[in-house]
């Protein structure tokens, strides 16, 4: 489907963007735009890559004007720029305001002007019963996709989401972190080590990406089944990994906005999400305000399900978490380096 078609990733030089210039820069897809703010990273990924379908293009989502210049003709777009880092956006909340909710519209608003045909909007766990700014700065993005996806056809924009959890090993994680500090002598930092986390891979992720942007339609939330893992096993797996079982662990407690367990669908959205086997579907609502209308006598109003989080899906045991471990590609050198 992407054949002779035009792909741009907003926030593209990051982790995301990265594993999908693995995934497509050897298919058919005619171009890839690489949209983000920063020319170093841009040179870098240029550089590295060396290759002719690749378009590189500086702006912010901030900025309509620049992103209405990289939107031209594009066909396809992966909405990956944001503010990912919690507690930065607890101390600045306005900042992820303008990035995850208005840049976000304002990527819709160019996409849907310049009559592109899909754009999937990558969200994050933690825009489920949010608690801390990045959360509800991204759980107001969703409902920003879910609210412009209203007056659209498919086959006109057709506009949906992935919601995810932790991400191994990409820019920013935990795992790099525990790696670079066993490498510089540091002791390991761990907040709580009974705090659960989803586990992904990079390419995890892609495969949602992608199953959304086959399967969706306007309004779709998008979540992988995901097996999770304590904080306290990821360190002690990583030790062994590296082959220093004896590394020294710190417990610094849990830091501004962090909750004990990560969620991926409300109790409320699992009484409507659909199962496609490896992944859920949320159907948008597409009711509109006069509600009576929908309500059929002797129907329960008020329906609830149990949520779906880190705590009550699958627990990854030792060796099955280290399996992950060995097969991300992000860590491939780093285990060398240790062994």
């Amino acid at each position: 489907m992407f054949k002779d078609k035009t792909l741009l990733i907003t926030g593209g030089t990051g982790s995301f963007g990265n594993a999908v210039l693995r995934r497509f820069l050897s298919t058919n897809v005619d171009e890839i735009r690489i949209f983000s703010r920063d020319e170093k990273k841009q040179d870098d990924m240029r550089k590295l890559y060396n290759h002719p379908k690749l378009k590189f293009y500086i702006g912010d989502v901030r900025d309509v004007n620049s992103i209405t210049d990289a939107m031209r003709g594009v066909d396809y777009v992966f909405h990956a720029a944001a503010l990912k880092q919690v507690p930065s956006c607890e101390f600045y909340p306005m900042q992820a305001v303008k990035t995850n909710i208005i840049g976000t519209e304002n990527v819709l608003n160019c996409a849907i002007n310049a009559k592109v045909k899909k754009v999937i909007v990558l969200s994050t766990d933690k825009a489920v019963y949010p608690i801390n700014a990045m959360g509800v700065s991204k759980a107001m993005m969703e409902k920003v996709v879910v609210a412009k996806s209203r007056n659209l056809n498919d086959e006109d924009t057709m506009i949906a989401c992935t919601r995810y959890g932790n991400v191994m090993a990409s820019r920013g994680s935990v795992i790099p972190l525990f790696i670079e500090q066993i490498r510089t002598g540091k002791e390991i930092t761990i907040t709580d080590p009974a705090m659960t986390r989803f586990m992904m891979s990079l390419d995890q992720a892609v495969e949602l990406v992608l199953f959304a942007f086959e399967h969706g339609h306007n309004g779709d939330i998008f979540v992988q089944k995901a097996p999770a893992a304590t904080i306290g096993l990821l360190a002690d797996t990583v030790k062994k990994l590296l082959n220093r079982p004896e590394h020294k662990v710190k417990v610094i407690g849990t830091r501004h906005g962090e909750k004990l367990y990560e969620a991926l669908l409300t109790r409320e959205e699992m009484v409507h999400a659909v199962d496609m086997g490896d992944y859920y579907r949320i159907p948008a609502d597409t009711r509109d305000l006069n509600y009576s209308k929908y309500f059929e006598e002797g129907e329960n109003v008020v329906t609830q399900a149990d949520e779906y989080h880190s705590h009550n899906t699958v627990q990854l045991s030792e060796d099955e978490l280290r399996q992950m471990l060995l097969e991300l590609r992000e860590i491939e050198k780093d285990i060398k380096e240790f062994a």
